[in-house]
């Protein structure tokens, strides 16, 4: 059980905060702040409480002290997220870094530089996450997106002092354990996406442990395939029909129902607003393309969504980045949205891809919880411990007490 910042005192800490404040940026600016302002409350929380805020993140992927991936960037959109200055160190470690929090009083919040500026960071080296540690009294893991990483922020650091979840990180856990660990049911998992082959194992943890799995995508067409409908010039991969039918037999043991299109839309070809139309997936021609699910799939999709409580979203249903091929991916997002709102559904998303396709959609907000976070999100899903969320829990942080928590 992890723990949060309820259970501590914090005036006069020293906070160290896991941020992930990796956003977009060109020519030196933010280009997208969702991060930042997803980041804010935690922060803000803790100064407004008089702590001494630590930032901890990393941005880009550096190859050592590479000046382009500076975060000095992140200053300006951070200070006005916060709504209070904020500080910078010129490393993490180091003779600057402890000079810089030195200087920090109550409620003064420090950003320190890319994390990833040493090699240390993602090697999870003992030794520089003790350099870290000893920057605070107390840290706090805010960055789920990076909690399937066993770095030296997000792991090593917290079984060397009092170790907390954020607030974002926090709703992201209490979201994710709604949706999957103690859910309502019955649940369903819609899963798409382009391969079945980068999918298996969240397909295998899904399937006993959700009454519903609708597949769609370019998945869908390999397990059309492996049931010997023809599939024409699709996305299909032939060689995992093996497997396909494994799934589907440990999903009939397991009671678990896979949903499949039973009608498509086709096209010769992959391009914005190509001639298409709708067949059965019994008829689908040699020389043609599966795109998207079909209107008739769609409707059966809703219907199965009429009778349950929970839905977990990982991957679009078509090719939903260009007309018309993103009909049924917007559809049955839109039908998912309004049951959440009649309080109907419990819906969580999450993964590139599927973020983007919401956001399309115009469901993004609409959502019970919609995750930014692409790896974490998807291995969470795979029923994977992830590393930065275990180091949490009571039992592994490196809480001796003393830091004002309900020890």
């Amino acid at each position: 059980m992890f723990r949060t910042l309820d259970e501590i005192e914090v005036r006069g800490k020293r906070v160290v905060v896991r941020a992930d404040l990796n956003v977009p940026a060109k020519d030196g600016k933010v280009t997208d702040t969702t991060r930042i302002d997803r980041s804010a409350a935690t922060i803000r929380e803790l100064a407004e409480k008089g702590a001494r805020v630590i930032i901890l993140t990393h941005f880009g992927r550096p190859k050592g002290r590479e000046e382009k991936y500076s975060q000095k960037l992140l200053l300006e959109p951070l200070a006005k997220a916060v709504g209070r200055p904020v500080a910078w160190a010129d490393d993490v470690v180091g003779s600057d870094a402890v000079a810089a929090v030195g200087k920090l009083k109550d409620g003064d919040v420090l950003l320190l530089e890319n994390i990833r500026f040493h090699p240390e960071e993602e090697k999870n080296d003992p030794v520089f996450a003790r350099q870290l540690a000893d920057l605070g009294d107390i840290y706090v893991n805010d960055a789920f997106s990076t909690a399937h990483r066993a770095h030296a922020s997000t792991e090593a650091i917290a079984h060397l002092i009092p170790a907390f979840a954020g607030r974002l990180m926090q709703v992201e856990l209490e979201a994710l354990g709604k949706a999957l660990e103690h859910p309502e049911k019955p649940v369903a998992a819609v899963v798409g996406g382009a391969k079945v082959s980068t999918k298996l194992d969240l397909l295998g943890n899904l399937v006993s442990r959700v009454d519903y799995l609708i597949i769609g995508g370019g998945m869908a067409n390999t397990f059309l395939f492996a049931q010997g409908k023809a599939v024409g010039k699709s996305l299909c991969e032939k060689e995992l029909a093996d497997t396909a039918r494994t799934i589907l037999a440990k999903a009939k043991t397991a009671n678990c129902h896979i949903v499949l299109p039973v009608d498509v839309v086709i096209a010769k070809e992959f391009a914005e607003n190509a001639p298409s139309k709708v067949v059965s997936v019994d008829a689908v021609p040699d020389d043609w393309m599966i795109l998207d699910a079909g209107p008739a799939s769609v409707e059966a999709i809703i219907d199965r969504l009429g009778g349950c409580k929970t839905l977990v979203w990982n991957g679009p249903l078509g090719a939903f980045e260009i007309a018309p091929f993103d009909a049924a991916t917007n559809a049955v997002a839109k039908a998912a949205a309004e049951r959440t709102k009649e309080g109907k559904l419990l819906t969580v998303a999450g993964g590139g891809d599927t973020v983007s396709a919401l956001a399309k959609a115009g469901v993004e907000g609409k959502f019970s919880y919609v995750s930014t976070a692409g790896g974490a999100f998807l291995e969470w899903l795979e029923g994977k411990e992830l590393p930065g969320v275990a180091a949490l829990s009571s039992k592994s942080s490196g809480c001796g007490c003393g830091c004002g928590c309900a020890h």
